[in-house]
């Protein structure tokens, strides 16, 4: 009577039969365990133990970051396999840049900068303003990420700051809590009215930008002094809806 684990009519007299066997059934279930999981973890990819290294220092972290948003602006756009990868930033993570920005829904900066996954560290917000918390997730970027390069992104048509300069002009009152979030962009907003002009609410969008990437870059006690030594660079800019291209300022 054959005695193997799984009743399949062997000759039990030949215990090579019962270890090839069992050899097999092992094999089948390895098999079988990869056509599920394999879906998600591709065998190439899950062979990848490497990040990109980050350390590319502010001033290439910049330079890769513009020649990104020329690509987009000029429909040049990398093709992107977003599953590459995806078992090696499960593991962590090696973002070059961190970018503050608006929660606009035009404006996504992975699509704006033409990069891919895992290489931007993004915080979003209306009106990209630098408030605690987001000055705490630029703080974990640099401190626990190694990130070399900040952006304050603002926008052209910034609908956060179109409101404090209604605030401001029509004495609008806001409803819920955006009467906190026009307060953080105010400065701004009246430093484009005293100085006038064509265009108040771009001068306010660009006066925005400057603020926070100031309130960053004179934040305590991790900000300041990685900016101060050169570990960190901090710089602004504004991205243009209609053109798709981001002016520093």
């Amino acid at each position: 009577m054959c005695d193997c684990e799984i009743h399949c009519g062997c000759d039990a007299a030949y215990p090579g039969n019962r270890a090839s066997r069992r050899g097999f059934l092992g094999a089948a279930l390895g098999a079988a365990l990869f056509t599920s999981l394999g879906a998600a973890v591709p065998l190439a990819y899950a062979a990848e133990t490497a990040l990109p290294d980050n350390r590319i220092g502010g001033k290439a972290a910049l330079a890769r970051l513009m020649q990104g948003n020329a690509r987009y602006a000029a429909g040049h756009g990398r093709k992107r396999d977003y599953a590459a990868g995806r078992a090696a930033r499960a593991r962590g993570q090696k973002p070059y840049a961190a970018i503050l920005g608006c929660a606009d829904s035009r404006v996504a900066p992975e699509i704006v900068f033409d990069q891919g996954l895992g290489d931007l560290f993004v915080v979003r917000v209306a009106g990209n303003i630098a408030d605690d918390d987001a000055i705490a997730s630029m703080e974990y970027a640099v401190k626990f990420l190694g990130v070399p390069l900040i952006m304050v992104l603002g926008h052209s048509h910034c609908g956060a700051v179109a409101a404090a300069l209604k605030v401001l002009q029509d004495k609008a009152v806001l409803p819920g809590h955006l009467p906190g979030l026009a307060d953080a962009i105010m400065p701004a907003a009246q430093a484009a009215m005293r100085r006038g002009g064509p265009d108040v609410l771009q001068q306010a969008i660009e006066q925005n930008v400057i603020d926070a990437t100031a309130r960053l870059a004179t934040a305590a006690p991790i900000l300041a002094p990685m900016r101060a030594s050169g570990a960190v660079t901090m710089v602004g800019g504004v991205y243009d809806l209609a053109s798709g291209k981001v002016a520093l300022v």
